[in-house]
C-alpha cells in the first residue's frame, strides 16, 4: 500500500505539471497532503511535517538562493556576462573558441540560470563562427553544454542547494565535487559539439542582428566580473576544508574565521558587496530595479524548494526501507537508484529542478538504509541527483526550446545536437560519480 502511494503522489506530480501546466509549488503541496492522507496520518500531524520539512529546507538556503540571484542579476544586467565569456576566449584563442564559449558558459552558470545565459551569450556564436570558420552549430551545442553542467551540480545553483538541504549534505563537499563532476561533463559536451556540429543545418540563416546591449557597460574589468562568483565559491570550499574531521587548519582563530565567512549565507552576501562594487559606476537609477527583480527570481525557486522539503518530510514518516527491500542495496547501489529516478523524473515532466528537489524528498528517509552516511557519499548522492535531472532535456524542457530557437534549430536538428548531448553528459556525469565513489 504504501509503495502505491509513493507511486501515485510521483506520478501525480508528473501529470500536474506536463497535462495541467500546474505549478510545482501547488503540484509538490497537493501531493504531500495527498500522500499524508493515504498514509493514515491525521489532519494535525500531515500539518506538522509539511511545516517543518518546509521551514527545515529553508531556513539555511533560503537566503542563499536570493543572494545567488542578485549576484546573477548583477552579472547579467552589468553586461559582466560577456566580460567573462571575452576574457575566456581571449586565454584560450581563436582556434579554440567552441572551448572557450563552452567553458565560459560553465563559469556563467553557476549563478546564472541557464537559460538566461545562453540568452545573453548566443550572440557571440554567429560573430566567433564567422572569424573563426568553425560551423555556427558547433559553437550553440558547446555553449548549451557548458552552461547545463554547472546548472546541476554546482551551488549556488538553486538545484544541488535544494538537494543539499533536503539530504542535509554538507555544501562545501557539494561544492568542491560537483566542479570535479561538472567540469569533465562540461567537456563531454563540447566533444559532443565538436563532433556532431559540423552535420548540422541550421533551419534558417541567423539575420544579421544587432548585438548592442544598453545594459552592457564596456568599462567593467576582468577581475571585477569575476570576483562576485569567485569569491564565494572559494570561501565555502575553505570553511570545508577547515571542518574536515582531521582540522587541518586547526581549531583556532584562523578556523573561526573561515568558519563564519564560508557560511553559505554569509559568502554569498560577500559576494553580493562585490556585485555591488562592480557596479558602482552605474546610475543608481538604472540599477534600482535589479535587486527586485532578482528577488522575484528567488521567490519562485525557494517556494519550490519549501515545497519540495514538505513533501520529504511526509515521505520521512515511511519505513523506506522495508517498503523497497533494500537490505541488500550498497551505497553505489543507491547512488545509481538516485541517478535513475532523477532521471526518469526530468525526462517525464521536463524541469531539472523540480527532478532534483522531488528525487531528493524521495531518496532522503533512504540514505541511512542505503549506508550513504559519510559526508562524502551524501554529497555524491545530490551529485548523483543532478546527473539524473540532466538526462535528457528535450521537448518538455524550457531550456531545449531556448537552445533551439535562438540557436535557429528545428525539432529533429536539436534532438541531435542538444538532446543527445545531454543525454552523453549525464552518463558521463555518472560515470565520474560512481569513480569518485570508489576513491573516496
Amino acid at each position: 500500500m504504501e509503495l502505491l502511494v509513493v507511486a501515485l503522489v510521483v506520478t501525480f506530480i508528473i501529470v500536474a505539471t506536463i497535462r495541467f501546466k500546474m505549478h510545482p509549488v501547488f503540484s509538490l503541496t497537493l501531493a504531500a497532503v495527498l500522500a499524508g492522507f493515504f498514509l493514515g496520518l491525521s489532519s494535525q500531524d500531515i500539518m506538522k511535517h509539511m511545516a517543518e520539512g518546509f521551514g527545515k529546507t529553508l531556513s539555511g538556503i533560503g537566503l542563499v538562493i536570493a543572494f545567488g540571484t542578485v549576484i546573477g542579476i548583477y552579472l547579467e544586467k552589468t553586461g559582466s556576462t560577456k566580460v567573462l565569456a571575452n576574457t575566456i576566449l581571449k586565454l584560450i584563442g581563436l582556434k579554440r573558441s567552441p572551448l572557450a564559449l563552452n567553458l565560459a558558459g560553465y563559469v556563467i552558470s553557476i549563478p546564472v540560470f541557464c537559460d538566461s545565459g545562453f540568452i545573453i551569450l548566443s550572440s557571440l556564436n554567429k560573430a566567433l563562427s564567422k572569424k573563426s570558420g568553425i560551423p555556427i552549430m558547433v559553437f550553440a551545442v558547446a555553449l548549451a553544454t557548458g552552461l547545463y553542467a554547472a546548472h546541476v551540480f554546482v551551488p549556488p545553483t538553486p538545484g544541488p542547494l535544494a538537494a543539499a538541504a533536503i539530504l542535509d549534505a554538507d555544501l562545501g563537499m557539494v561544492l568542491i565535487l560537483g566542479l570535479v563532476v561538472s567540469v569533465p561533463v562540461a567537456l563531454s559536451g563540447y566533444l559532443w559539439a565538436r563532433f556532431i556540429g559540423k552535420r548540422l543545418i541550421q533551419d534558417r540563416v541567423i539575420s544579421e542582428e544587432n548585438d548592442s546591449n544598453d545594459d552592457i557597460t564596456p568599462d567593467i574589468k576582468p577581475v571585477n566580473a569575476f570576483l562576485p562568483l569567485i569569491i564565494p565559491i572559494l570561501l565555502i570550499a575553505l570553511k570545508s576544508v577547515a571542518n574536515y574531521p582531521t582540522l587541518p587548519l586547526g581549531n583556532g582563530q584562523l578556523f573561526q574565521v573561515l568558519d563564519f565567512l564560508g557560511a553559505p549565507i554569509i559568502a554569498l552576501l560577500i559576494g553580493v558587496l562585490f556585485a555591488f562594487i562592480m557596479a558602482r559606476n552605474i546610475p543608481r537609477e538604472k540599477q534600482k530595479k535589479w535587486v527586485p527583480e532578482a528577488f522575484r527570481q528567488a521567490g519562485s525557486i525557494v517556494l519550490i524548494t519549501g515545497a519540495g522539503g514538505a513533501f520529504g518530510a511526509i515521505l520521512r514518516t515511511l519505513d523506506m526501507a522495508s517498503i523497497f527491500d533494500l537490505s541488500q542495496t550498497s551505497g553505489l547501489g543507491g547512488i545509481l537508484i538516485a541517478f535513475s529516478i532523477a532521471a526518469v523524473l526530468k525526462t517525464a515532466q521536463g524541469s531539472s529542478t523540480v527532478a532534483i528537489i522531488t528525487t531528493s524528498a524521495i531518496l532522503a528517509p533512504l540514505l541511512e538504509p542505503f549506508g550513504l552516511i559519510s559526508i562524502s557519499d551524501k554529497a555524491l548522492t545530490v551529485l548523483a541527483i543532478g546527473a539524473g535531472a540532466m538526462t535528457v532535456s528535450h521537448i518538455n524542457d524550457s531550456y531545449f526550446w531556448v537552445v533551439s530557437q535562438f540557436s535557429n534549430m528545428n525539432v529533429r536538428t536539436a534532438l541531435k545536437g542538444h538532446t543527445l548531448a545531454t543525454l552523453f553528459q549525464g552518463l558521463t556525469g555518472i560515470a565520474i560519480i560512481v569513480l569518485l565513489y570508489y576513491l573516496l
